[in-house]
């Protein structure tokens, strides 16, 4: 009889490097594209038989180690896991879900700061790299949610769990790499839903309260500080929590800086590069060297690492190293412009129509379109 294991018990025995051998039954195309560091490809239709070759690939891989299957859905890696079954193979799993549960894994993290009042915590969407985050008083109970990804109730337990209640729900900016939860947060709860004043100016169809540059809002004695710092985006906002940590959007990652092109298109990337590297020099680096930068990405690869720290692991760097040691920090402005136009990575997929239903000018036709649209890990730094 084949195991079933969720997508949060694969994520679990990675981890703890647990020996099994992870096989991955999807076409090669979409394996290439996006995949778990470690697995080996081996495309497995419906109605598809084992060949010869298959099984000794399988058997040379796991060497009589126990073996976990995964594709899409958990459809095909069912009939895949089965077949192995009937030529012999007694330890076999099968990731229920597929690689569609495993981008809705997450790993709570919360992060140390100096104010015992301070609640700050960080949820990090592991096979995407999508950061968000629960910003609360201890004292007052008061909380704001920024940056919420489509599994909201993720970030409703945390709160509860931290015995925080949420009052404001925050985008940094029109996103292009997720569906953003934060409308469907706010109005479950039916508390107020923010964006930056500057989304006006990008035909944003649905209601929400802007925040101007400067702006606070006060949760207790905890200050979320806005901050506009265009060149991702021209709507996006950084927010200052009290005087220690900056919540960066994607306008500064721990690894890099938001690429500009998104909105701003090919042609006029140069100006998003400009403007961004003014958000960088006049307004983030004037911040104190032990501002903790807290992004909204941290960069997966196509094999699902994360470029830097683990998952699990606080996507944080206090500003003055990254002063130090981010190259495009150190550049001057025209060779940061061109670095940033030459060296443009492969646009995420599906952008355009992400940031359509992220502007409420369309919808995704059901969850299935919606978790579609959505898989594979973010591609929005530079």
């Amino acid at each position: 009889m084949i195991d079933q294991l969720t997508a949060e018990q694969l994520a679990a025995k990675l981890d703890a490097g647990e020996p099994f051998t992870l096989f991955d039954t999807r076409p090669a195309d979409s394996y290439d594209a996006w995949h778990i560091h470690g697995a080996e490809n081996v495309p497995f239709g419906p109605g598809d038989e084992l060949s010869e070759d298959d099984l000794d690939r399988v058997r040379s891989r796991a060497d009589g180690g126990p073996i976990v299957t995964i594709c899409g859905k958990g459809l095909t890696s069912t009939g895949f896991g089965f077949a192995l079954e009937q030529h012999g193979f007694e330890d076999v799993a099968v990731v229920k879900g597929g690689m569609q549960d495993w981008s809705e894994v997450y790993e709570v993290v919360p992060i140390e700061t100096s104010s015992e009042d301070l609640v700050l915590v960080q949820l990090q969407r592991r096979a995407k790299g999508c950061l968000g985050y629960v910003v609360g008083s201890a004292e007052t109970g008061e909380a704001a949610v920024v940056d919420a990804t489509r599994q909201t109730d993720q970030f409703k337990i945390v709160a509860e769990e931290a015995g925080l209640t949420i009052e404001h729900v925050i985008d940094t900016h029109v996103h292009a790499d997720h569906i953003s939860g934060g409308r469907d947060l706010a109005d479950s709860l039916g508390v107020p839903y923010h964006l930056g004043e500057k989304a006006a100016d990008r035909d944003v169809a649905y209601e929400y309260e802007p925040l101007a540059d400067g702006d606070a809002l006060e949760l207790g004695d905890v200050e979320l500080k806005a901050f506009h710092t265009p060149g991702h985006t021209s709507d996006v906002m950084n927010y200052r929590v009290n005087d220690e940590a900056l919540l960066t959007a994607d306008t500064l990652f721990v690894e890099s800086v938001g690429r500009t092109e998104l909105q701003f298109g090919d042609a006029d990337a140069a100006t998003g590069a400009e403007l961004l590297y003014d958000s960088l020099h006049d307004t983030i680096l004037d911040l104190p060297d032990d501002t903790t930068v807290l992004p909204g990405h941290v960069s997966v690869s196509t094999d699902g690492r994360y470029e830097v720290a683990a998952p699990g692991d606080p996507i944080a760097a206090r500003l003055g190293d990254l002063r130090s040691d981010l190259d495009l920090l150190g550049l001057d402005r025209e060779a940061f412009v061109e670095r940033l136009t030459d060296q443009t990575p492969e646009k995420p997929p599906n952008y355009e129509r992400i940031i359509a239903i992220n502007k409420g000018l369309e919808a995704p036709a059901d969850e299935s379109e919606a978790t579609e649209l959505e898989l594979g890990p973010n591609n929005c730094a530079a």
